[in-house]
C-alpha cells in the first residue's frame, strides 16, 4: 500500500469548493438555481468522499503525514513564503468534520432558500466558506493560516450580512468583523513574534526549534526615571506573550469572553450558516489553531492559566444568558458560546485532544440543532419566538425527534456523543485541579454549574418548542402574552424571522420538505454514534472495549509536556521534552498509587490529565465510560437541570412567570447580558468616535489646520504686512540698510576670530 499522500488529492479537496463557488457566484445567472446548487454541492461532495479516505489512509492504512509545499508565493532575501498542506490525523479528521456538516447544510440550503432571490449568492458564499476552512485547517506555515484566518471572516461577514437591506444585520455582520478584528490584532503580533523568534512561519520549522524559546525574555522597554521618579523595565516571557498573542486571535474566531458578542447577533443571518458557521467551522478555527499550536502553548504555563480562566467565565456566564432568550436560534447560539468555552477550558488543562474531540461530536449535533431550529421557523412560517409555538411535537415528527436526539447529546446524556467528549473535558478539568491554583478550582465549578445550566436551557427550549399548550394559535390575539414565564416587553423584537418578516396570526404548522430533514436525520446518527466509537482511540489510545492499545490518534499531531528538568535558578525549562499527548499505554497502577497515597494533591498527575481519565473511568472500555456516567455528578447535575424545565415549562408553566418575577433583577442582568453590548458599543466604539472628534477638534482642525497651517500662513501674511513698509523704493536706503549689514557681519566675524 502506498504510504504517502496524493498532493493532487489534497489540491482537489481544497480547490474543488473554490470551483464551485466561482461559477454559482459569477455565472449564477447562466446556470440557474438547480446549476448553482448542483455545482457547489458536487464540489463539496467530492471533497468529503476524498476527505474521509484521506482519514482512512492516515488511520487505517498507514499513510505517513503529509507535509509539503505546493506553490511559493514570494522570496525576499532569505526569507520565503509557500503554500503547503500539513495534513496528519488532526488535520484530517477537522477536513471530514467541515466537508460533511458543509455538504450536509448544502443539500438543506435547498428547501430552506428556495424563494429567497440571493438563491445562487448564497451557495456561492457558502461553499466560499467552506474552501477558506480547508485552506486554514490544512496550512503547513502561519502565513496560510491567517489568510484562512481572515477569509473564513470575510465570508462570514459576507453571510451574517446576507440579507443586507435589513439594519440588523447590517449592524450584526459590521460588529462580528469588528470585533473579530481586535482579535485578529492580536493574533498578527503572535505571528510576527515567533517570525522575530525563531525567524520562520513553518510550523516544522517552528515547533522543531520551540525548544529554545523558555528563558527568553521580550523587554517592552528598560528602567528610566520621569521627574525624579524610578520606571521600572517591563520584561515579559516570550512565550507567554506569543501564547496569549495568539490566544487573543482564538477569542475572537470563537467567540470567547470578552470577544463574544458578535456571535449571538450573528443570528441575523440564514440559519444554514449559523450551522454552517457557529457550529462546526469558524467558531471552531481557534480552538483547532491552539491545538495545533500546542507545542508553542506548552512553553508558558502563565498563559494556559490564562486561556483556563476564559475559558471556564465563557462556560458557566453565556449559558447564562441563554436561560432567558425567547428567540429559538439565540438560545442554540447562546449554547454554542457555552460549548466553547468548555472546549477552552480543556485546552487550559492541556486537555488538547479532549478539546478537539468535543469540537468534532459538537459540531454534529450542533448542527443538528441549529438545523432543528431553522424546521422549527419553517414549519411556524418564519415565526422564531418560542413563546408564540409549542405543541408542534405532533405536526413536525422528524424535527421532533431529531431535536430530542440533539438535545440529549448536548446536555451529556451517558451514552451520546456529547457525554463522551464533554465528561471527558470535566473529569479531565478536576484532575487537574488537584491541588492547583484558585484558576484550576475556578474552572471545575464553572464546568460543574455549566451542566446544570445547559441542562435547564435545553429543556426549556424543547418544552416551549414541542410540548405544552399550542400557543401559535392565539397568538395574534395575545400578540406575545403566550409565553406563561416570559414577559413580553422584547417581544416583538425577539419574534424577527430570517426573512425579515415575522408571521402574524394563527398558523398550520407542518413538517418541512426532505430537503431539509434527510441532513437531520444524517446528523442525527453521528449525534448519538461518533463518540461511542471514537473516544478510546481519540482520547486514550485503547478500542472501544478499553482492553487492547491501539495506535494514537493524535500521535505526532498534538503535543504535551511530560517532563520539565529546571535550571539551576529554578527559572523555566532550560531543556524541554516534548512527547505525543497519547504517545504510550498508560502507566495506570503507577497512576492510582499516586492518588491514593495524597489524594487531593495533584500527585496523580505524573502522567496528563486524559490518561488519568483514562485510567479511572475507561478500564471497561465507553460501555464502562458511559455506565459509570449515570452515577457521576454531572449527570446528577444534568438530571437537575432537566427536573427544574419539566417543572416549570411541562407540569407547572405557569409557575414560571413568578419565578422571573422573584428573579427579575437577575432576569434584566442577563437579558442585558451583563451589558457588555453596551460596553463595547457606548463604551469602546462611541468612546472612540468621541475620541477621534475630540482629535479632529483640537488636534487637526485646531492644531494642524489652525495653528500651523493657517496660522503660518497668518504668520507670514503680517511679517509681509510689516515689512513690505520697509521696500520704500529710494536707493539710498537700501545703500544704507546694505552698510549696516555689512558693519554687523565684520563685527561677528571679528568677535568669533578672537575667541
Amino acid at each position: 500500500m502506498d504510504h504517502t499522500l496524493s498532493t493532487n488529492v489534497l489540491l482537489i479537496i481544497a480547490l474543488a469548493p473554490l470551483f464551485g463557488s466561482i461559477v454559482a457566484g459569477l455565472f449564477g445567472r447562466q446556470v440557474g438555481r438547480s446549476g448553482a446548487h448542483t455545482v457547489t454541492i458536487v464540489g463539496v461532495a467530492l471533497s468529503c468522499a476524498l476527505s474521509v479516505q484521506v482519514l482512512w489512509q492516515l488511520w487505517f492504512g498507514g499513510a505517513d503525514p503529509y507535509n509539503q509545499n505546493v506553490y511559493t508565493f514570494f522570496e525576499i532575501g532569505g526569507y520565503s513564503a509557500h503554500i503547503g498542506f500539513m495534513v496528519d490525523r488532526l488535520t484530517a479528521m477537522m477536513m471530514v468534520v467541515v466537508t460533511f456538516v458543509s455538504l450536509l447544510v448544502h443539500i438543506y440550503t435547498i428547501g430552506y432558500m428556495a424563494e429567497d432571490e440571493g438563491y445562487q449568492r448564497f451557495f456561492s458564499y457558502i461553499s466560499l466558506f467552506t474552501f477558506s476552512m480547508l485552506m486554514l485547517v490544512m496550512s503547513n506555515n502561519f502565513l496560510q493560516l491567517f489568510f484562512g484566518w481572515e477569509a473564513v471572516g470575510l465570508v462570514s461577514y459576507l453571510l451574517i450580512g446576507f440579507w443586507y437591506k435589513r439594519p440588523t444585520a447590517v449592524f450584526a455582520n459590521m460588529k462580528a468583523f469588528i470585533v473579530n478584528r481586535v482579535g485578529d490584532f492580536g493574533f498578527l503580533l503572535g505571528i510576527a513574534a515567533v517570525l522575530y523568534y525563531y525567524g520562520s512561519l513553518d510550523y516544522a520549522t517552528v515547533f522543531a526549534q520551540v525548544t529554545s524559546g523558555p528563558g527568553q525574555v521580550l523587554t517592552f522597554w528598560n528602567e528610566f526615571s520621569v521627574l525624579g521618579l524610578q520606571v521600572p523595565a517591563w520584561n515579559i516571557d516570550a512565550m507567554t506573550f506569543v501564547g496569549i498573542c495568539m490566544f487573543i486571535g482564538a477569542m475572537g474566531k470563537s467567540a470567547q469572553v470578552p470577544l463574544h458578542v458578535w456571535l449571538p447577533d450573528s443570528m441575523e443571518g440564514p440559519t444554514p450558516i449559523s450551522a454552517l458557521i457557529h457550529a462546526a467551522t469558524m467558531v471552531t478555527a481557534g480552538i483547532f489553531m491552539v491545538s495545533r499550536m500546542s507545542p508553542v502553548f506548552e512553553l508558558s504555563p502563565s498563559a494556559l492559566q490564562f486561556i483556563l480562566f476564559i475559558g471556564a467565565t465563557t462556560a458557566l456566564f453565556t449559558g447564562l444568558i441563554g436561560m432567558v432568550q425567547n428567540d429559538i436560534k439565540r438560545v442554540v447560539a447562546y449554547s454554542t458560546l457555552s460549548q466553547l468555552g468548555y472546549m477552552t477550558v480543556a485546552l487550559g488543562v492541556s486537555a488538547y485532544g479532549a478539546a478537539v474531540f468535543h469540537l468534532m461530536t459538537h459540531a454534529f449535533f450542533k448542527a443538528l440543532l441549529f438545523l432543528a431550529a431553522g424546521s422549527v421557523i419553517i414549519g411556524m412560517h418564519h415565526e422564531q419566538d418560542m413563546r408564540r409555538m409549542g405543541g408542534l411535537r405532533k405536526y413536525m415528527p422528524i424535527t421532533y425527534w431529531t431535536s430530542l436526539i440533539g438535545t440529549l447529546a448536548l446536555v451529556g446524556f451517558p451514552f451520546f456523543s456529547g457525554f463522551y467528549s464533554k465528561d471527558s473535558i470535566i473529569e479531565a478539568v478536576r484532575a487537574a485541579g488537584e491541588g492547583g491554583s484558585w484558576v484550576n478550582q475556578y474552572a471545575i465549578f464553572a464546568v460543574l454549574a455549566g451542566v446544570f445550566v445547559t441542562s435547564f436551557y435545553s429543556f426549556r427550549l424543547f418544552y416551549l418548542t414541542f410540548h405544552g399548550e399550542e400557543r401559535f394559535r392565539h397568538a395574534h390575539a395575545e400578540d406575545g402574552h403566550a409565553g406563561h414565564d416570559e414577559h413580553h416587553a422584547d417581544a416583538h423584537h425577539d419574534a424577527h424571522d430570517d426573512h425579515g418578516h415575522g408571521h402574524h396570526g394563527p398558523v398550520e404548522p407542518h413538517e418541512s420538505p426532505w430537503v431539509v430533514t434527510v441532513p437531520l436525520v444524517l446528523l442525527a446518527i453521528p449525534s448519538v454514534l461518533v463518540g461511542f466509537f471514537t473516544v478510546g482511540p481519540m482520547l486514550f489510545g485503547k478500542d472501544t472495549s478499553g482492553q487492547n492499545h491501539v495506535a494514537p490518534f493524535f500521535d505526532g499531531a498534538i503535543y504535551q509536556y511530560v517532563e520539565r528538568t529546571p535550571d539551576a535558578a529554578g527559572m523555566l525549562p532550560s531543556r524541554v521534552t516534548f512527547e505525543p499527548a497519547v504517545s504510550a499505554p498508560a502507566d495506570c497502577a503507577a497512576i492510582d498509587a499516586a492518588d491514593e497515597a495524597k489524594a487531593g494533591s495533584g500527585a496523580a498527575l505524573v502522567a496528563d490529565p486524559l490518561a488519568y481519565v483514562g485510567c479511572k473511568y475507561f478500564a471497561h472500555g465507553a460501555v464502562g465510560f458511559g455506565t459509570h456516567g449515570f452515577v457521576a455528578l454531572p449527570f446528577w447535575l444534568m438530571l437537575g437541570g432537566f427536573a427544574l424545565a419539566t417543572f416549570l415549562y411541562l407540569l407547572r408553566p405557569g409557575l414560571g412567570a413568578k419565578v422571573r418575577s422573584a428573579l427579575s433583577p437577575l432576569v434584566k442582568m442577563l437579558e442585558a447580558k451583563y451589558w457588555m453590548d453596551h460596553l463595547w458599543i457606548n463604551g469602546f466604539a462611541d468612546g472612540g468616535i468621541k475620541l477621534g472628534q475630540v482629535a479632529w477638534k483640537r488636534g487637526d482642525r485646531g492644531l494642524i489646520d489652525g495653528a500651523l497651517v493657517n496660522g503660518s500662513a497668518w504668520v507670514i501674511d503680517r511679517v509681509a504686512a510689516v515689512s513690505r513698509h520697509v521696500q520704500s523704493g529710494y536707493l539710498y536706503h537700501y545703500a544704507f540698510a546694505m552698510i549696516v549689514g555689512l558693519i554687523a557681519l565684520l563685527w561677528l566675524v571679528g568677535r568669533w576670530t578672537a575667541a
